[in-house]
C-alpha cells in the first residue's frame, strides 16, 4: 500500500484485488500532476466534477476531501470501481461522496469540471468524449492527464476535434497535462462507436463467417478478428453436450458465440472486467445465437465470485498488460480462479503467445498441462482439474 500526498491530505491507496506482493502503485505522476494543478490554480470544484478514466480511484479519493458540489467517476473497469470503493472507504468518505458510473451508463447532464485520465485505448477516449461533449458548456474547465508516452498527437487531436482548442503543458516527472477550451461551435461529427464489421469468410469456426459483430470502444482488437482468437477458434473442443462453458475475459464474445453456434445444448457464461466488453458480447450473442437461447453475462472479477465446481469448461485468452505495465498477474489469477470454479475433470483451455510461459504457470496451479496446438506465434494449452 502506498500513500498519495495532496493539498487535501495523504491517502493510502491500493489496487484491486489487494496484494502486498504487487509492486505496482494505485497512482502515478500524472495523477499527482493533475491534483497539484487543481490545487495550485484554485480551480472551482463547487459544481459537477466528472472524472473519466480514474484507474484505481486515486483522483476521486483525493478530490472528495476538497468538498466539490458533485463528484462523478466514470470507468470501464470493474476492478477499478472496486478499488475506488475500497480507497474511498479507507479515506473515511461518506458512502454518497462520489457518484460511480460506468462507461455504459448515461453521463451527467451538465459538467462544470471535466478531468480525463487518458486511457490506453484511443477508441475508448474518442467514444467517451463524444458521450460527454453535450454536457460541456462554455465555462467548463477541461484538464486531461497522462504520462508522456501515453499522450500522442492523435490524443490531442481528439480533444481538439470533439471539445475545442487544446494545448499541452511542460512535462513533469514524465507526465503532462492537456488543457482544452470548450468551443460551443465545435462540430465533432457522429460518434463512430460501437463499430461493426463482418467476420471474414475464412473465420475458422462453423457458423461464424460473414456474421456482423458489434464492438464497443475499448474492446481488444475491435476492428478485426485478432490472430490469437482466430487460432483458438480453429481448435475449440467439440461435442460438449450440456456442458457449462465460460468465456473468461470474453472481449466481444466471439469465442463463446462460436461455442453456442456449434453446441446447441451448451450453457454459456460470458465474463469480463470491462463493461464495454460484456456489452459487446451480449449484443453479439443476442444477434446471432437464436431466439430463446439463454446465456449469462457478468461484469466482474473473472470467475472469483462463481461457486466452486460449477463449470465444465473455461476458454481464456488472458491479457498480459495492466494498463501500460507488462505483467502475468492477471493471467495467474484467471488460472487459479478457473481451477476453483471447475468441477473435477473440468478443463481450462488457454491461448497465448509462446514466449509468455503459461505452461509453467498452469502446471504450478493445476499440477498438469498439455499442448493442444501451436504455430510460430501462439500455443493452445489444456489443463484438467483433478
Amino acid at each position: 500500500m502506498n500513500r498519495l500526498s495532496t493539498s487535501w491530505g495523504a491517502f493510502a491507496l491500493t489496487r484491486h484485488p489487494e496484494d502486498p506482493r504487487d509492486p505496482l502503485r494505485a497512482w502515478d505522476a500524472s495523477d499527482e500532476y493533475l491534483l497539484g494543478h487543481l490545487a495550485d490554480t484554485g480551480t472551482d470544484l463547487s459544481g459537477t466534477v466528472a472524472v473519466l478514466g480514474d484507474r484505481w480511484g486515486a483522483l476521486v479519493t483525493a478530490l472528495q476531501a476538497a468538498g466539490p458540489g458533485e463528484l462523478v467517476q466514470i470507468t470501464d473497469s470493474y476492478l477499478g470501481g472496486r478499488a475506488t470503493r475500497t480507497n474511498l472507504a479507507r479515506a473515511g468518505a461518506a458512502p454518497d461522496a462520489v457518484r460511480l458510473l460506468t462507461t455504459q451508463d448515461p453521463p451527467p447532464e451538465r459538467i462544470d469540471v471535466l478531468l480525463v485520465r487518458v486511457p490506453k485505448s484511443l477508441a475508448l477516449l474518442e467514444d467517451q468524449l463524444h458521450r460527454l461533449a453535450p454536457a460541456v458548456h462554455e465555462g467548463t474547465v477541461i484538464v486531461g492527464t497522462g504520462m508522456v508516452k501515453e499522450i500522442h498527437t492523435s490524443t490531442l487531436k481528439l480533444f481538439e476535434r470533439i471539445l475545442g482548442p487544446t494545448r499541452t503543458s511542460l512535462a513533469v516527472k514524465k507526465a503532462r497535462l492537456i488543457h482544452t477550451t470548450p468551443d460551443p461551435a465545435a462540430v465533432p461529427g457522429p460518434n463512430p462507436w460501437p463499430y461493426r464489421y463482418a467476420l471474414p469468410a475464412d473465420a475458422p469456426a462453423p457458423g461464424l463467417p460473414g456474421r456482423t459483430v458489434t464492438n464497443h470502444a475499448g474492446v481488444f482488437c475491435a476492428d478485426r478478428l485478432d490472430i490469437g482468437t482466430r487460432f483458438l477458434l480453429a481448435h475449440l473442443p467439440r461435442d460438449l453436450g450440456r456442458a457449462r462453458v465460460a468465456d473468461l475475459g470474453c472481449g466481444n464474445g466471439v469465442v463463446g458465440l462460436a461455442v453456442a453456434l456449434a453446441e446447441p445444448d451448451a450453457e454459456l457464461l460470458f465474463t469480463d472486467e470491462s463493461y464495454q466488453a460484456v456489452a459487446s458480447a451480449e449484443a453479439n450473442f443476442r444477434a446471432h445465437a437464436g431466439e430463446g437461447r439463454a446465456a449469462e453475462f457478468r461484469v466482474g472479477d473473472g470467475l472469483a465470485d462463481l461457486s466452486p465446481g460449477s463449470l465444465d469448461l473455461v476458454l481464456n485468452n488472458p491479457p498480459f498488460h495492466s494498463h501500460q505495465a507488462t505483467t502475468d498477474r492477471t493471467a495467474r489469477r484467471m488460472f487459479a480462479d478457473a481451477r476453483r470454479a471447475l468441477r473435477p475433470g473440468g478443463e481450462l483451455w488457454v491461448v497465448g503467445n509462446r514466449h509468455l510461459g503459461h505452461h509453467v504457470t498452469l502446471r504450478r496451479i493445476f499440477g498438469n498441462g498439455e499442448l493442444v496446438a501451436s504455430d510460430p506465434k501462439f500455443v493452445i494449452l489444456r489443463a484438467v482439474r483433478r
